[in-house]
This record gives C-alpha cells, sequence and structure tokens, in this order.
C-alpha cells in the first residue's frame, strides 16, 4: 500500500531506490511576508490622474451634453488585483504596502498600512502626497529588510517585496551594492531570506539596468532579485503572479535527508518545485529541512518492506 503524500508534498513517486517528490505550489507555510513598493515619481503622476468617460450618443458627445464618469485611474484596478492575488500567498494574508521614491529628492518611503486581499475594492491608489523629484530604490529596500526584522520575531521565516517602477533608477549602484551587503547577511544566517521582483511598466523602462540589478548573486544564496518589464499597467498582475510563483513558491535551499538522519541531498539557491533523489536500501522516510523547519514524508511500505524481509530470512 502506498504512502499518501504529506504537507508540503503534492505528489511522490517511488521506483527503485529513485524518489520524484512534488512540492505544493503554495509558499504560505513556509512564512512568506509580502509586500508592494509602487513608483511614486513625478514620472508616475499621468498614471495617478483620474480618468473621466463621456457616456452618451454620438451627438451628446460631440457637444458635451454627454454624461461625464469619472473612472479610477489606471493604476488602481491593477494594484488591487496584484493586492488579492499575493494575499493568497502571505502568511497572514496582509500586505505592507507602500509608495517609494516620493518627496523632493525621491528618498522618501510613504507608507499606505497593511492591505488585505478582502475587500480590495475599498482601496484607492491616488498617488503620494510629494511625487518624487528623482527614482532611488536604496530607501524602499531599506525599508523592507528593517520590516522583514520585526516581522521575523512574529513568525515570518521568508520576505518578498514586489516593486513597480516606470522609470530609469537613479541610484543603481547603490541599489548592487547593497544587495550584496543583504545576500551575505543571508548567507551569514544574520536576517531571514528576502527575495524582489522588479516590474518595469512603460517606454521609457531601462532593462538593462534591471537586468544588471538582478544579476546581483551571492555563494549559497543565489539571485535576490528577478524583473519583468510589462508594456501596459494591466499587464502587471500577470507578470507578477508568474514571477512569485517561478522564485516564492519554494523555499531558497534546502537539504534531504533519510529517516537516519543522513544527508542524501542538498539544494543551494532556490528549491526546485520538484526534488528527486536516491534513497539507500531499507529507507522508511525521509526529511526536507528548510528554512529551519522539517517536513518528513514516509515512504511507501513496499519500498522498504522488502528489506525488512530480507533481514528477517537471515535470522
Amino acid at each position: 500500500m502506498g504512502e499518501r503524500p504529506v504537507h508540503p508534498f503534492s505528489d511522490l513517486h517511488v521506483e527503485g531506490d529513485h524518489v520524484r517528490a512534488t512540492l505544493l505550489h503554495d509558499p504560505t507555510v513556509e512564512g512568506l511576508d509580502m509586500a508592494i513598493y509602487i513608483d511614486g515619481s513625478g514620472s508616475m503622476e499621468d498614471e495617478y490622474a483620474p480618468r473621466v468617460e463621456v457616456r452618451g450618443g454620438f451627438w451628446k458627445r460631440l457637444f458635451g451634453g454627454g454624461e461625464r464618469i469619472e473612472l479610477p485611474n489606471v493604476v488602481t484596478p491593477e494594484v488591487q488585483r496584484m493586492l488579492a492575488y499575493l494575499a493568497t500567498k502571505d502568511r497572514n494574508g496582509k500586505l505592507r504596502t507602500a509608495y517609494w521614491a516620493c518627496g523632493k529628492g525621491g528618498q522618501e518611503v510613504e507608507m499606505l498600512g497593511e492591505l488585505t486581499g478582502d475587500d480590495v475594492s475599498r482601496y484607492e491608489f491616488k498617488g503620494p502626497r510629494v511625487a518624487g523629484g528623482s527614482t532611488r530604490l536604496v530607501p524602499a529596500i531599506r525599508d523592507f529588510v528593517e520590516y522583514m526584522r520585526g516581522a521575523v520575531r512574529s513568525g515570518a521565516r521568508q520576505g518578498c517585496a514586489v516593486i513597480v517602477t516606470d522609470g530609469h533608477i537613479h541610484d543603481e549602484d547603490e541599489v548592487i551594492q547593497l544587495s550584496r551587503e543583504i545576500g551575505q547577511r543571508i548567507a551569514r544566517g544574520q536576517m531571514a531570506r528576502v527575495n524582489f521582483v522588479l516590474v518595469g511598466v512603460g517606454d521609457s523602462i531601462n532593462e538593462e539596468q534591471l537586468e544588471h540589478i538582478a544579476h546581483v548573486e551571492t555563494p549559497g544564496v543565489g539571485h535576490l532579485w528577478c524583473h519583468r518589464v510589462a508594456h501596459e499597467m494591466k499587464e502587471i498582475p500577470e507578470l507578477v503572479a508568474v514571477l512569485v510563483d517561478e522564485n516564492m513558491t519554494v523555499a531558497a535551499g534546502g537539504t534531504i535527508y533519510d529517516h537516519r538522519g543522513n544527508v542524501l541531498k542538498v539544494y543551494e539557491g532556490r528549491l526546485p518545485a520538484v526534488l528527486e533523489f536516491e534513497v539507500p536500501e531499507g529507507t522508511e522516510s525521509f526529511v526536507l529541512e528548510v528554512n529551519g523547519q522539517r517536513f518528513e514524508q514516509p515512504l511507501p511500505e513496499e519500498h522498504h518492506g522488502e528489506h525488512h524481509d530480507e533481514d528477517e530470512d537471515h535470522h
């Protein structure tokens, strides 16, 4: 009789001594804390402006007699969609949400609060109080890292910040340096794993710059950043969903042990969604250790039962 997969596994196949275990496509059990940072620089002001639609017949619209309906700006519905999706990934369904690149020097972060995905329709994103005169990313990174310190004390095990921008980032060198420092601190075990999803939108994006940032890599940790470019705001929620699923549905690194505590396989960097490894004869179960948590998965009885029968034959 085969063993059923137990959390966090969704599928288990054992053939001989080869094991293939598929992880659930949901990271919430790993204590993921998510955040959204929306570009608040001056170049976004048109995106935050409300839209007006004139409804009525052709002649009414032509001569100004139609009904003028004020619609949300192009940002609000897309951020609402992102919130609704990302809240399903967050450990408590609340996302730290803020504008970044705000204020005269573009170095301020304006908090909107811990927003939930329960009723996203009540949230409006009309832009920051003071649009930024420059697009500086370091303050947003520091804000999230500091936030994660407190989140870890309340149960978070890893973090992911989604950052939306529409223009050139003016502190690229500082971003790369800070990313290296964060990676080293994670590698030394001084802070929880964090990832950053950087989404550029529009025609003013410097994709080469986003690639430079995303290529920063730390030994034993791998890449902290991933990026994509969207042509329009309405493309962002789908892009973000894909990036988060690819990068955060499974944790960063892990170790497989047999039931005796022997190491069977070590994964550095991002843990794949499908784990494949060999187990010794007589292995009754394996353990996946990730982010300080241990998950035990029994193996089918027929796998280790044969070896027990052989042992009995020797007596």
